[in-house]
């Protein structure tokens, strides 16, 4: 039965992982922006959604001359240069090959620690979401109030609902605890040092304080630790590589929730 939800998780996960370039593309912009309505080449974003889901490509662009365009780019650049790396195909934004690939990996890692317990489904709904929250902080070091906010509630709602279900193995109460704990404890590191931390990672400790304390308090510490421990790690090795000083500021969102995953797959295995 494992095996086959294995193999169900990998299929949704690399699904769901295909769909997200444009989104990452749209949401990768400056932090006075709130998403970009258009591609590199100006035109209007169309499609399922008004142009959130699917491979990020724009008819009107194809057949240019030039190489990709990834989000980094298009925030850097002027309108000249983006327009002359747009691609032969129209493409731009993350590769699709790559986010299906984590994502199915994510989603079959999950799978295999929870087994056929209820709060899998969960997991699974939620992991393109941090996936892709992962991948816009990465680039532009911001995390959109419109995924991180809605992020904890649904989570919150989600595993209120699984709890009512016979065979699960977690807690609401302390999940919900867990959220308090987590989002009053980075608000803190936020107060003392809004340099080193971004307020979005202060929303998002929310929604993963409901992931995490579902599994109860040494699952989010656990999952707190490891992140913390991912970012020093990433930083160490900037500065060891010269490709960063000490007061260089790292985007904490992608191993905020990297340390997650790691603490979410520890405690689902334990439980």
């Amino acid at each position: 039965m494992t095996g086959l939800l294995v193999t169900v998780a990998v299929v949704w996960g690399a699904a769901a992982g295909a769909l997200l370039p444009r989104a990452a593309y749209r949401f990768s912009v400056p932090a006075e922006e709130t998403w970009r309505e258009r591609c590199p080449g100006g035109h209007p974003i169309r499609g399922p959604v008004r142009g959130w889901l699917g491979r990020a490509r724009c008819g009107e662009c194809a057949g240019r001359v030039g190489v990709g365009v990834d989000a980094e780019t298009v925030v850097t650049a002027d309108a000249e240069t983006v327009m002359a790396k747009a691609s032969a195909h129209g493409t731009y934004g993350p590769r699709a090959p790559v986010l299906a690939l984590t994502t199915a990996l994510l989603c079959a890692a999950l799978a295999a620690a929870t087994g056929t317990r209820p709060e899998l489904a969960v997991w699974l709904l939620m992991a393109p979401v941090g996936v892709l929250l992962a991948v816009v902080d990465f680039r532009v070091k911001r995390l959109p109030d419109v995924l991180t906010l809605p992020l904890a509630g649904v989570a919150l709602v989600l595993l209120g609902l699984v709890a009512l279900v016979p065979e699960h193995a977690g807690d609401w109460p302390s999940a919900a605890l867990g959220a308090l704990a987590l989002g009053a404890g980075y608000f803190v590191l936020w107060l003392i040092n809004p340099g080193g931390m971004g307020f979005g990672d202060v929303k998002l400790a929310l929604g993963i304080g409901v992931v995490l304390g579902w599994y109860g308090w040494g699952t989010v510490l656990l999952g707190t630790f490891a992140g913390f421990l991912l970012g020093a790690l990433y930083g160490g090795a900037l500065v060891v590589a010269r490709r960063a000083g000490r007061r260089t500021t790292i985007p904490f969102g992608p191993f905020l929730i990297a340390g997650a995953y790691l603490g979410l797959l520890i405690g689902a295995y334990a439980a």
